[in-house]
């Protein structure tokens, strides 16, 4: 008969010192290796190492998932609750497999990132992760740039128990975060959007199914993106993914291609690595696509380069192999024949709607008769538990008792009856959510910034709320400006595609924090990597450096012209001189 080892073990007494108590670990985990199971997990099978480089060769993080699978650290996982303890350097690497990301030397505690696929969320989640938030974390919930949930400041202690909760209210946090497939993004509006050519939902619940099932997924050489855009008035921002997948309608041809709706299939997007995807030269049935989307990830577990972290994500896979290469890799894992389309056919139809400002903030007509759906604005994407809760009685009175995340870092409440849609928008500018456009203030995006990232070097949620209200005074703006604060080279908030992108640095001033400014950044058909103008501005001066520059293109643009077209005609010695008079 088998012990279970955490009945043997002792309570640790508060006189045991840190090494005491790793020792203890060890003992029992030692028991446990010797035939005493802990629950299922000794029987677990151990994934087998990829095919490629020799041990010695493969970077730190490839050889500690190789020590022990992640999923498997979820033993010690439970041992650091028993005695509040701080994870070991590997344990820190391992626990991102359950969406745990330690936070020290920034503070001590874990931030929990989850996986709700599309951004699709029901109001009795809602209120159990205002509860999680209440009870066990700082009370705050962030909305992030994936449609997606992070909650933070965890307690070692607390972490089995947060875990437990998300898993029973439906959610998940597995694979969240390091060497795995992130949340899947789509358009926000999906079902309800008029003008899309397809409803992506079941193909985006489909692949989410799969990954969640498929420990195959687990192990990839880097993080991976996929992004579905079935068509209309919002965007998904595909074009910054690892795959981006975006909807096309194919008319009458002589190619011999049913006309249809089909995907095109857009590869190596990052746009910290300043590349957007490029359009992999064929179309897809939507009912092939995540045969396609399976077929690609194994393209990358197999090609992926797990000796360089740098040069481990998809876009290198496609530079070294070539679109062309890329494909006789994925047919090699398909039953069927890719179809080759150049992306300028006659035979297919343009995308008659995208969203380049800031349509999903607002009052709009669902596809649904009657019904409409109401964005809102959230500032730099941060609710607090309270807030969370008011939400979801809004989507219960009003709506379907669904909300909606965006990739702007605010949220949609769809299925509003047409009479109540005044209502909702009253009730949620009353929360601090306004529902009413704002050329400014409804662009801005920021990532977590170094309240509670060790790699941010600068507050950038804290200056983006402050650069709201400095401009929004000073700056009357008649077309839509994005601007994005990202920490670090990272790039959570993908500064690189913003009309200004802000980036984190280190700088001589009161505060020590600035910024590097860079303009011109665009997705879709405007798809553009911004161009840096001015380095390392202080955060003490960055308001008047952004009124500056705002200013100077509303004074010298042509009629109607964009911030964004503006940006594109001038050289970057033009731009320097006209926003800093």
């Amino acid at each position: 008969m088998s012990i279970e080892p955490l009945a043997l073990a002792p309570s640790p007494s508060a006189d045991f010192t840190g090494e005491q108590k790793r020792y203890l670990e060890g003992f029992f985990a030692g028991i446990a290796a010797g035939g005493v199971s802990f629950g299922d997990l000794s029987a677990a099978p151990v994934a087998a190492a990829p095919a490629g480089p020799a041990l010695d060769d493969l970077t730190k993080e490839e050889r500690i998932k190789r020590e022990l699978h992640p999923f498997d650290a979820i033993e010690q996982l439970v041992m650091d609750a028993r005695w509040n303890a701080k994870p070991e350097p590997e344990s820190v690497f391992r626990y991102k497999w359950n969406g745990l990301f330690w936070l020290n030397p920034v503070k001590d505690g874990y931030m929990c990132r989850l996986r709700i696929p599309g951004g699709i969320v029901k109001s009795y989640q809602l209120r159990e992760l205002a509860a999680i938030a209440r009870d066990l974390t700082t009370g705050y919930i962030q909305i992030t740039t994936r449609n997606n949930f992070q909650i933070r400041l965890i307690e070692p202690k607390n972490c089995p128990e947060v875990l437990r909760r998300i898993q029973g209210c439906g959610l998940h946090s597995k694979g969240a975060g390091a060497d795995n497939i992130r949340n899947i993004t789509m358009n926000p509006c999906a079902g309800y959007d008029p003008h899309e050519l397809i409803d992506v939902r079941p193909l985006v619940h489909e692949l989410a199914t799969l990954i969640i099932a498929s420990k195959e997924f687990y192990d990839l050489p880097r993080k991976f993106n996929i992004a579905y855009d079935g068509g209309g008035l919002i965007s998904a921002v595909e074009d910054t993914n690892d795959i981006g997948a975006s909807a096309v309608r194919i008319t009458e041809n002589s190619e011999g291609i049913e006309p249809g709706v089909y995907f095109r299939i857009a590869l190596g997007g990052v746009t910290g690595h300043q590349t957007f995807a490029s359009d992999w030269g064929v179309i897809v049935k939507p009912e092939q696509l995540n045969d396609v989307m399976v077929a690609l990830l194994r393209v990358f577990i197999q090609f992926g380069d797990r000796t360089n972290r740098k040069k481990a994500r998809f876009k290198y896979v496609v530079e070294d192999k070539g679109l062309d290469g890329v494909l006789v890799e994925a047919e090699k894992f398909l039953k069927f024949k890719l179809t080759r389309l150049a992306p300028d056919a006659a035979c297919q139809a343009k995308r008659e709607f995208s969203q380049q400002g800031h349509s999903h903030v607002g009052t709009y007509p669902q596809k649904q008769e009657g019904l409409v759906y109401v964005g809102a604005s959230v500032p730099v994407g941060q609710l607090t538990a309270r807030q969370l809760d008011r939400i979801a009685d809004l989507a219960d009175s009003y709506g379907s008792g669904e909300v909606r995340l965006t990739v702007w870092q605010n949220f949609i409440i769809p299925n509003v009856k047409a009479a109540y849609a005044a209502t909702v928008a009253k009730s949620l500018k009353k929360l601090g959510f306004p529902t009413e456009q704002s050329n400014l203030k409804s662009g801005f995006v920021a990532c977590t910034g170094n309240k509670y990232c060790k790699f941010a070097a600068s507050d950038t949620k804290g200056h983006a709320i402050a650069m709201m209200e400095y401009l929004d005074k000073r700056v009357k703006l008649d077309k839509p400006v994005n601007i994005h604060f990202t920490g670090c080279a990272h790039s959570c908030a993908q500064h690189f595609m913003g009309d200004i992108g802000l980036l984190g640095t280190k700088v001589k001033s009161v505060s020590g924090e600035g910024y590097h400014i860079t303009v011109g950044g665009g997705f879709g058909e405007n798809r553009k990597i911004g161009r840096q103008i001015f380095s390392g501005v202080a955060f003490e001066s960055l308001g008047t450096t952004l009124e500056a520059m705002l200013n100077g293109y509303l004074k010298n643009r042509t009629e109607g012209e964009t911030f964004h077209a503006f940006c594109n005609r001038h050289t970057v010695g033009e731009l320097q001189v006209v926003f800093s008079c």
